[in-house]
């Protein structure tokens, strides 16, 4: 089957609502855990969460790529400047920035999410979203592209894996550049 990959504009909703699925991915999260404070996740539901990524995705720029195999949307991965993911800088986080590639720089970008349908999982799709992306953010004009994702995990399915697995990175030519918390890694591809 055929895998394209292209940027979530607002005439694909209906294709990443239906990846999405009712639930919202990443039980009603709608990849809005960067973009939003933990006292506004708290009080949002899966409506609100939905509602604000769509609300996003209009706005424009894409937010994101979306991967579909054939006709049908069977990847996401959200990738843009860091300023487009506030709670990926906090400065308590895993992921926050380091002085030479600071959070206000537009040029410097991150890849914060996945999900990759159950059905589709297994198949590479990972890898392909990231060198998508990598070309992507390089045709937008970034200049580096950081990534914070797990080493490993006992279980593949783990909610944990929305950050992505350490080994699709190292494949795709990122290098470790600090490491907060065992298993963590903030990596970074000069573009």
């Amino acid at each position: 089957m055929t895998v394209s990959i292209v940027p979530l504009r607002p005439e694909l909703w209906p294709a990443f609502e239906d990846l999405f699925g009712k639930q919202g991915a990443c039980y009603g999260c709608w990849c809005t855990h960067f973009r939003l404070p933990p006292a506004v996740r708290r009080e949002n539901d899966r409506q609100r969460n939905k509602d604000h990524i769509r609300t996003r995705v209009e706005a424009g720029p894409p937010p994101g790529l979306l991967l579909f195999e054939g006709e049908r949307a069977d990847g996401w991965m959200q990738i843009g400047p860091r300023l487009d993911v506030p709670e990926w800088n906090n400065r308590g986080r895993v992921s926050a920035p380091l002085d030479d590639a600071p959070a206000d720089d537009p040029a410097v970008w991150a890849i914060s999410c996945f999900f990759i349908r159950t059905s589709a999982r297994g198949r590479g799709h990972t890898h392909a979203l990231v060198r998508a992306g990598i070309d992507f953010a390089r045709a937008e004009g970034a200049r580096v592209l950081e990534a914070c994702p797990m080493t490993q995990s006992k279980d593949a399915r783990s909610i944990g894996l929305f950050v992505g697995s350490r080994r699709v990175f190292d494949k795709a030519g990122f290098s470790e550049v600090v490491e907060r918390k065992i298993g963590r890694p903030l990596m970074r591809l000069a573009l």
